[in-house]
């Protein structure tokens, strides 16, 4: 990757070092990974110009996470462009699995977040679950704001993706029944990470836990946890000190299938393959719940 020169001064500028050295560093940079210098280190992230809004979203979501008790967050360096690309720069932090400790930490972290709490679901602007672009219009109803802004739209692009009539069908069924399933759940709107899996959590060399690569909106925390369950990776540790910070409410069993539905949805229209068979069987374990 040939450095631009507003980039390479920006890298210059978060690392301390000149700009000669910094533009040693990013030649040959792929885009996505640690720029180093010596033992200075930076997390560099780069996409094409018009999708510049993906890593504003991302630095935007860094922002909104920092600041919780407990939680460490890769600081914002610089978001901007240069040339032909756009660019997210964040501190780095060496990354080991939350085991243990840590795993403990990171769920009592994830409930403070969840603590934090807005008078809207959605959020103050749109942003991306992956490389799909998520709408957060807010809404102080949760039942309409999870089946418009979260269910309705992937459901669309999963016809447009082909999906299969049994998937489309099941789907509808769950749009049509959430407001009288949800009818007397009025959660809080949480701070969500938005894509909490395990690849998108870690702790540092000191055991504190990590969060990035989030997808932030106001919503119900169960979403979070849902997610976390979904793909596994997240211990007995991390549950129990979650649930001893902030108990789940009843039923919520009965609710994952259905916040588990969005991502798998979403995974099936990047994705395809086995995920149309995955995300049927979430549609229709909520239905026959």
């Amino acid at each position: 990757m040939p450095p631009e020169a507003g980039l390479t001064e920006v890298v210059a500028g978060a690392l301390g070092v000149s700009t000669t050295e910094a533009a040693a560093a990013l030649r040959g940079h792929g885009g996505t990974g640690v720029v180093h210098v010596d033992a200075r280190a930076a997390f560099l992230k780069c996409l094409p110009r018009d999708e510049g809004e993906a890593l504003a979203a991302e630095a935007d979501g860094l922002a909104a996470l920092a600041g919780t008790p407990g939680l460490r967050v890769p600081a914002v360096l610089a978001c901007a462009e240069a040339g032909g690309r756009a660019f997210l720069l964040t501190e780095y932090i060496a990354l080991r699995p939350a085991r243990g400790a840590a795993s403990a930490a990171l769920g009592e972290a994830v409930a403070a977040l969840h603590a934090r709490c807005g008078e809207r679901h959605g959020w103050h602007r749109d942003n991306f679950i992956g490389a799909t672009p998520q709408p957060n219009t807010p809404d102080t109803h949760w039942a309409r704001f999870y089946r418009e802004q979260r269910l309705r739209p992937q459901w669309q692009r999963a016809r447009q993706n082909g999906a299969g009539a049994a998937l489309l069908r099941a789907v509808e069924q769950v749009m049509e029944r959430l407001p009288a399933r949800l009818e007397g759940h009025q959660p809080a709107p949480s701070l969500l990470h938005g894509d909490l899996w395990a690849g998108n959590a870690a702790a540092d060399a000191q055991g504190r836990p990590v969060l990035y690569d989030p997808a932030v909106h106001y919503g119900d925390r169960e979403c979070d946890l849902a997610m976390a369950a979904l793909f596994g990776g997240f211990d007995a540790d991390f549950s129990a000190a979650y649930e001893a910070a902030w108990p789940l409410p009843e039923g919520h069993r009965q609710r994952r299938p259905l916040y588990q539905l969005y991502h798998l949805l979403n995974h099936f229209n990047l994705f395809g393959g086995a995920y149309e068979a995955s995300a049927r069987r979430a549609a229709e374990a909520f239905l026959a719940d």
